[in-house]
């Protein structure tokens, strides 16, 4: 899992958007697309490279219920498997 002082930030060649079609946030890159639930496209738009994954997960609390920096991390972790976020830290 990605630890909480990692600083995440979308890869090059990463784009994040708003699919009519599909009603939902997507993240493209060059593998795929990805479909975002309201959540995980607000961790996305947060990983900018200067922001921590607690960080991130301080902003979200201000806005969702139930936000949890694991899970934060937790999803983060997965971005970084599918290639769409780097972390430093």
């Amino acid at each position: 899992m990605t630890g909480l002082d990692a600083v995440p930030r979308l890869r090059r060649g990463v784009k994040t958007a708003y699919d009519d079609t599909r009603d939902s946030h997507v993240v493209l890159f060059p593998e795929g697309v990805l479909v975002l639930n309201e959540t995980a496209a607000a961790v996305v738009g947060l990983c900018d490279g200067r922001t921590s994954v607690e960080g991130i997960a301080r902003r979200l609390a201000e806005e969702f219920d139930g936000v949890e920096a694991d899970d934060v991390a937790e999803l983060v972790a997965r971005l970084v498997a599918r290639r769409v976020v780097d972390v430093d830290g």
